[in-house]
């Protein structure tokens, strides 16, 4: 039914209103009016809140031809689109109206988050439901299109349908004594269970049987619907967007990865990034479950708070900081201190830092002259504990097992001994590059070049090669980490925060060079 209906029932003009009952004044007060110009004309679509600054609605809504095709390109609407929400009742004044500012598709479904100029105040947003919707399941269907007696209704209306088809993108619904109208496209399929509500799927297509304007012999009121159920990652990450973009990147003193928040390696969701601040706030940034590179991350959690004066914050002697996998539950963060010590927390998550471990005792004579620390898997254990270390007078060493050894001298393997070029060494990270038994190390120098070294283990390094000339524009990192951020099966993806404030990707990195820059914060 659903195939049938998506081909001959699309809509024309202004997109589709529930022909139900009208809703009570402030329930499903997340509904929302959407009010498109676009190509000299005029439509009217609904939509649901699912954010204070975003509408989830038909993608079809913004398409030049909705009745032919849904597919929209993303960015600002092709004309102005306005949206009024928290005003069932259209003819009053509560709620707020706002301009869309930019469309967001997703690929393959009739679906758009649309962002809002300005934040709405006073209405809750409805929540994604997540459970599968199933056959034979009665959904509420809200919108503020045509009813059976009326052209341009100024009430929300809400009506009960039944669900007949459920497929892999759509299902297909039908009501008994209403059907889905022009004007109602974009708005939510709602499942109601113990006082919650939920949005599972929105208005796409429909018969139109009996609304308004529809030929009479038309009875059919099925409609075709997109799911929703299945997209509530999709939807976090992209309501998250602009409050990852707002965050002060130039700023960054310090970042690291690792699976912090859940996930691991072939999953869907990408590494997890603590970022230090010079301000001494400490962030967790959860990774995504989208594949879309150019917007990794979905969540945020303050692991530390910025002191304020008269207090001072641990995070303010902060020298360095590097994800690393001890086993048995979420990663761990290693840190050296100001005053030599360091730190072993072996599992972060949302809520702080855990398993706190003294690996080297502060105020101590040695570990002031290390100037650089990455953890990797470097040794035959399959962990990323594994810590190689850069000091001031050039040595490189290898601390291997770190749960184990500790930083122990007779465990330690020197990989370079003194010289002059290391102590050049600005920035340096573990990485899966090269696809090696063990995992390479990327080198930023102080004059720009980065230098990749395969397959690094307690033998030390086995060739290099050169991924950005000297001179290039890597000298204007603030902070580099390697890790999972594309593709989540290895981590051979950089991320880059700038001293200008923009954050970069460089996914899938590789012996013969960094590739594709993208931009994740302008």
């Amino acid at each position: 039914m659903a195939a049938t209906v998506a081909s001959s029932a699309l809509l024309t003009g202004s997109a589709h209103a529930i022909s139900g009952e009208a809703a009570k004044d402030g329930t499903y007060a997340f509904t929302a009016k959407l009010d498109i110009e676009r190509d000299g004309g005029k439509r009217s679509c609904s939509g649901a809140l699912v954010d204070k600054q975003w509408v989830l609605s038909a993608a079809r809504c913004f398409a030049a031809d909705p009745g032919k095709d849904f597919r929209i390109d993303e960015g600002a609407p092709k004309g102005k689109a306005t949206v009024t929400v928290g005003r069932t009742d259209l003819s009053g004044t509560a709620g707020s109206v706002a301009d869309v500012a930019e469309l967001v598709p997703y690929a393959g479904r009739d679906l758009v988050m649309a962002r809002l100029a300005q934040p709405v105040s006073g209405v809750t947003p409805v929540v994604i439901g997540t459970n599968p919707v199933a056959t034979g399941e009665q959904l509420k269907v809200a919108g503020f299109g045509r009813t059976k007696t009326d052209w341009v209704p100024n009430n929300l209306h809400t009506a009960s349908f039944t669900v007949d088809t459920v497929e892999g993108t759509a299902i297909g619904i039908s009501g008994k004594d209403a059907a889905v109208c022009k004007g109602d496209t974009g708005g939510p399929a709602l499942r109601e269970s113990g006082g919650r509500v939920e949005l599972v799927a929105v208005n796409s297509t429909s018969w139109q049987g009996g609304c308004l304007g529809t030929d009479p012999a038309e009875t059919r009121t099925g409609a075709v619907d997109a799911r929703v159920d299945d997209l509530a990652a999709w939807v976090q990450q992209v309501r998250y967007r602009p409050t990852f973009a707002a965050a002060p990147w130039e700023k960054a003193t310090h970042i690291a990865s690792g699976y912090f928040t859940g996930g691991s390696a072939g999953g869907t969701r990408h590494m997890d990034m603590i970022v230090r601040w010079n301000d001494a706030e400490v962030t967790l940034y959860q990774g995504s479950d989208d594949k879309d590179p150019r917007h990794p991350f979905s969540a945020e959690y303050q692991l530390a708070e910025p002191p304020k004066p008269p207090k001072t914050s641990i995070w303010q002697h902060a020298k360095q900081i590097t994800g690393a996998s001890f086993g048995g539950g979420t990663d761990g963060l290693i840190v050296r201190w100001g005053d030599g010590e360091l730190t072993q927390y072996t599992h972060v998550d949302a809520k702080g830092f855990h398993g706190e471990k003294q690996l080297a005792k502060a105020k101590n004579t040695l570990w002031p002259h290390a100037t650089q620390i990455t953890a990797g898997r470097y040794s035959p254990n399959q962990q990323r504990d594994d810590l190689l270390v850069t000091w001031d007078d050039g040595r490189v060493t290898l601390h291997p097992d770190l749960d184990t050894n500790g930083v122990a001298e007779k465990a330690q393997k020197v990989l370079v001994n003194k010289n002059t070029t290391w102590p050049h060494a600005t920035h340096i990270s573990a990485g899966e590059f090269t696809g090696a038994k063990t995992m390479d190390l990327l080198v930023r120098w102080s004059d720009g070049e980065a230098t990749l070294y395969p397959g690094v283990d307690t033998a030390g390094f086995h060739g290099e090669t050169n991924v950005r000339p000297k001179k290039s524009y890597w000298t204007n990192t603030n902070a580099m980490a390697g890790g999972a951020y594309a593709a989540n099966d290895r981590a051979n993806d950089v991320i880059i925060p700038w001293a200008n404030g923009s954050v970069s990707l460089y996914p899938g990195v590789d012996a013969s060079g960094t590739h594709e820059e993208i931009k994740i914060v302008n």
